[in-house]
């Protein structure tokens, strides 16, 4: 009953753990503005803090993964977390734009790692049945942090300023290296059966990490630019965007919650419906995205499908990955910044050819792709099965025949 308590209590931390590194990584955004008058910088300049953390992440996933894959969990995720809130701090006192540039690559370097052993860490400490729960109530977190981190800060650094705002951030990070080192039991790697996949396939790997990188690159080729959208085709006014982006976040909380009720039974599908759904919500934008009504039902859905995709994309990678969860992991997270990059350079792309209506039909096209490929998860399923029962066979008949002769 203690251990129990004590790994709910642990999972909670990992949850508020992935809760301050989304909120750190992307409140730039809502700083921006900030940031480069008080650095005399373009915003394009400060732009760039995001772009260059997500190329870090992506470039770096794996290899970290793999170069740390023997260091026990709790001793590296308080390490992770440590380095992250100096870096932080870093950023908050930073003189000028190259300290702050290189101090948010470091912070791109811990959330590279971070997200590569947080899944793993998580489920090593429940039976293997409830994965995909666990799951669910980790990424609970990450789902709040656009809901309350990002507005909360945005909020601190206009009254007191945006350094202010990370400076807050770095002391959330060393509370939370606290609570992971004093709660997250010491494992050692390779130890529980979190750290390989329970229906382990290359094929359906590959294929989930190429359907993630599609995926979401539809969702954000809109996303990026929703604010325009309301403002240039939907005819919101500026005034009404931010309870707009309250009503989104919120639907991302209940699409997190709701997807880790089947996750455990439903895997495939789990993963399959809200892919579904973010073709048939960008479908639904780009068709009436002149309404009002219909336009904030369209987003809410975006929304609810996006976070809902998030966890079982991790979920799928936890039952699939051909070897090392933590590396699989690696390659899930890179999917996804490459996602997230790719998608808000097409979206800028389309609007300076097109119009910012095109960025919600474009983005459902391209998700829809995704969909496609994951509709032959089952058949390469089927097909790998066959062939491993036809090489057991042949091992058989091999083995057989050599007891015969001799």
């Amino acid at each position: 009953m203690l251990e129990h308590r004590r790994a709910n209590l642990a999972l909670a931390a990992l949850s508020i753990s992935t809760f301050t590194f989304v909120t750190t990584e992307i409140l730039p955004v809502g700083l921006l503005t900030l940031m480069a008058d008080d650095l005399h910088r373009s915003r394009s300049e400060v732009g760039l803090l995001m772009t260059g953390y997500a190329a870090v992440v992506v470039l770096m996933s794996f290899p970290l993964a793999r170069l740390t894959q023997r260091i026990p969990k709790r001793l590296l995720l308080g390490v992770t977390l440590g380095v992250f809130s100096a870096a932080t701090l870093v950023t908050a006192l930073a003189p000028g734009y190259e300290v702050l540039l290189a101090a948010r690559l470091v912070v791109g370097l811990t959330q590279a790692l971070f997200w590569s052993i947080i899944a793993s860490t998580a489920t090593g400490m429940f039976p293997p049945s409830q994965r995909g729960r666990t799951v669910a109530r980790m990424s609970i977190g990450a789902a709040l942090a656009p809901v309350l981190g990002v507005p909360l800060g945005t909020w601190l650094g206009q009254q007191a300023g945006w350094r202010v705002a990370f400076l807050v951030m770095a002391a959330v990070g060393v509370a939370t290296c606290a609570m992971v080192v004093a709660l997250v039991p010491r494992t050692a790697p390779e130890a529980d059966a979190a750290s390989r996949g329970s229906s382990p396939s290359r094929l359906r790997y590959v294929l989930l990490v190429l359907c993630t990188a599609i995926g979401v690159t539809g969702a954000l080729t809109a996303q990026t630019y929703v604010t325009p959208y309301l403002l240039d085709v939907t005819g919101f006014a500026a005034t009404t965007l931010g309870p707009l982006l309250l009503v989104t976040g919120c639907a991302g909380f209940l699409g997190t919650l709701v997807v880790g009720r089947f996750l455990d039974r439903y895997p495939w599908p789990a993963l399959l419906v809200p892919l579904a759904l973010i073709v048939l919500s960008l479908l639904l934008l780009y068709a009436l995205g002149t309404l009002k009504a219909p336009a904030i039902v369209a987003l809410a859905l975006n929304a609810f499908a996006y976070s809902a995709m998030a966890a079982a994309v991790q979920n799928r990678i936890l039952m699939v990955a051909p070897g090392s969860t933590d590396l699989a992991s690696a390659g899930g997270s890179s999917a996804f910044n490459v996602g997230i990059a790719t998608g808000s350079f097409l979206g800028g792309v389309i609007i300076d050819h097109s119009n910012v209506r095109t960025v919600a039909l474009a983005g459902a096209l391209i998700a829809a792709v995704a969909v496609l490929l994951l509709l032959t998860e089952p058949h390469l399923a089927r097909r790998s099965a066959n062939r491993s029962t036809s090489e057991a066979r042949a091992d058989e008949t091999s083995a057989a025949l050599q007891r015969a002769v001799a």
